[in-house]
């Protein structure tokens, strides 16, 4: 009677791994939680998704063990099962399609780049620009997401609040956006309009998670 050899079964283990990444909904509810902890209504939500279908996927996030859970009260809320892995193999995953996905490199370069066309901003010349205070940081993450967690001393103005409180951004310093990952089309957004209206503004290159997987310091509302 044959065994499956130790290659064979961490190969196994790796390609459930892969399979639980296979559906766009699922990444979606990656990069959702990857903001904080979210009970599955709210990632029904957020990713706009039936409440039963939206548990359906967490399932199979929770089999590949790339969510853990955390029961609160009458609630159950999710959370990345290690955000540097988790983060680290979604980002390696969007490098992969940037360079060998035909469509993905058109909507990066028709989209994305439309709109920014500038060189993103690093976490570490951000980190330098923080501490010598030459920046002004904006997240343009919905206020609940702020709150969760965000960049020591950003500024959250949601993009849909973005032109109502102009006046709240000092015009005479740079404004670095960021968002919820290098995909996310808030800060493209953002940028571009704050851009024609004569700010000097730049993108962080991701976003809060990468931040935070970095192990860089951040903040929430208590």
């Amino acid at each position: 009677m044959s065994s499956v050899g130790p290659k064979q079964a961490i190969l196994t283990g790796l390609a459930e791994v892969a399979q639980a990444l296979g559906h766009p909904h699922r990444l979606e509810l990656l990069e959702h939680i990857a903001q904080g902890m979210r009970s599955v209504e709210e990632l029904s939500a957020r990713a706009n998704l039936s409440f039963a279908n939206t548990s359906r996927h967490l399932q199979i996030l929770r089999r590949a063990r790339l969510v853990d859970t955390e029961r609160r009260g009458k609630h159950v809320l999710y959370r990345l099962a290690g955000d540097h892995e988790v983060v680290d193999l979604m980002r390696a995953l969007g490098r992969v399609g940037e360079r060998n996905v035909a469509e993905v490199s058109r909507i990066m370069t028709d989209y994305f780049r439309a709109r920014d066309a500038l060189e993103a901003v690093s976490r570490e010349d951000l980190v330098s620009r923080l501490r010598d205070g030459l920046v002004t940081v904006l997240d343009v993450r919905p206020e609940d997401e702020f709150a969760l967690g965000h960049l020591p001393g950003a500024l959250n103005i949601p993009l849909g609040k973005l032109e109502q409180k102009l006046s709240e951004l000092p015009a005479n310093r740079e404004v670095i956006a960021y968002c919820r990952g290098p995909y996310c089309v808030l800060s493209f957004e953002a940028v571009a309009a704050l851009r024609a209206r004569g700010y000097l503004v730049r993108r962080l290159e991701d976003g809060y998670p990468e931040w935070k997987a970095a192990g860089l310091p951040i903040e929430a509302v208590a």
